[in-house]
């Protein structure tokens, strides 16, 4: 087997049928691939639904909703190909993405993760000039006066050569990558349970070497917060996570003094802002501050956590369960 498609799905199934039916219209001759869909426990009866509608797919059941880097490591370890390609279930592929995707690979034995170009509904592209956090661009507002200060050194770095661009980091959106190197890095970390898991996965795989890059002669279409921000109530765990994804990402990434003054700040600047806007919005914008609220709300419990329990991790995590 060439290539292992894996993709991760919670009640994501009008965007996964979107994705499996558009692998239909691929015809692959020169190369072999097989579509592996991890399925988090969606509990909805559905799974058993799609298994009959696709049996050509590997479906998989998770364990439980174990978070997105649980999920691709949970598919990895039933693919048989050469190459893993983790796709999000709101993208639909076309032909040629895939053996576009193989021969950039090999043909650039530099590249230890290669992406592509991606489309939303409206057929604008996704920007991809992506910079690993540091501790002078790690909030938005610093990072928006380091790449005003930096505009020209920037875009150099993002320089288009021979149809490839190299960014620090790519989205878990469209991820390829050898067994090799995905061996090598010992796969997704498992300490987060949604959001910037892809940021890490790169981080670790430069540390060994290995480039980050993109191609342009490839494009697959997806559409943004499909598969996350489907309802009010998933939408405001998703954004929850993100934060506490950040102090993870801090946790892991940063040391020394650096460490301590990045959580503090990160603990001033979120608490502040929720508290103001659900303060604010209960008037003009009541349906606003009920989520700034209850966000506010899970903050403050995992703060709680965080500080009885001595970790930064989500109790959504699969490291955290299993400590």
């Amino acid at each position: 087997m060439d290539i292992s498609v894996i993709i991760v799905n919670y009640r994501s199934w009008d965007s996964l049928k979107e994705c499996l039916d558009s692998f239909k219209e691929i015809n692959a001759k020169d190369y072999s691939y097989e579509l592996i869909v991890v399925d988090n426990d969606s509990a909805d009866g559905k799974l058993e639904n799609f298994k009959t509608e696709y049996p050509e797919v590997n479906f998989i059941k998770n364990s439980g909703n174990n978070g997105f880097a649980n999920g691709c490591n949970t598919g990895a370890s039933h693919a048989t190909g050469s190459f893993l390609l983790f796709l999000n279930p709101d993208t639909k592929i076309e032909e040629g993405v895939l053996p576009q995707l193989h021969r950039t690979y090999k043909n650039n034995p530099e590249i230890a993760i290669l992406s592509c170009l991606q489309v939303n509904e409206a057929g604008n592209y996704y920007k991809q000039r992506n910079l690993f956090p540091s501790f002078s661009r790690f909030f938005g507002l610093t990072r928006a006066v380091y790449r005003l200060l930096k505009k020209k050194s920037l875009e150099r770095k993002f320089e288009i050569k021979n149809k490839l661009f190299y960014p620090d980091w790519v989205t878990g959106a469209v991820v390829f990558i050898s067994r090799d190197w995905f061996e090598r890095v010992n796969g997704w970390n498992e300490d987060y349970w949604m959001y910037l898991e892809d940021v890490d996965l790169c981080k670790k795989v430069v540390a060994k070497g290995g480039k980050i890059a993109v191609t342009i002669e490839a494009a697959i279409f997806h559409k943004h917060g499909g598969a996350s921000r489907t309802n009010y109530k998933t939408k405001a765990i998703t954004k929850s996570e993100v934060i506490i994804s950040k102090h993870v990402y801090i946790s892991n990434h940063f040391s020394g003094i650096k460490r301590p003054v990045l959580h503090l700040l990160l603990i001033l600047g979120v608490l502040s802002e929720k508290i103001i806007l659900s303060v604010l919005l209960i008037l003009f914008a009541p349906s606003k501050a009920k989520l700034n609220f209850f966000i506010l709300k899970k903050l403050f419990a995992y703060y709680t956590n965080a500080i009885s329990n001595n970790t930064w991790l989500s109790k959504r995590s699969v490291n955290y369960q299993k400590s």
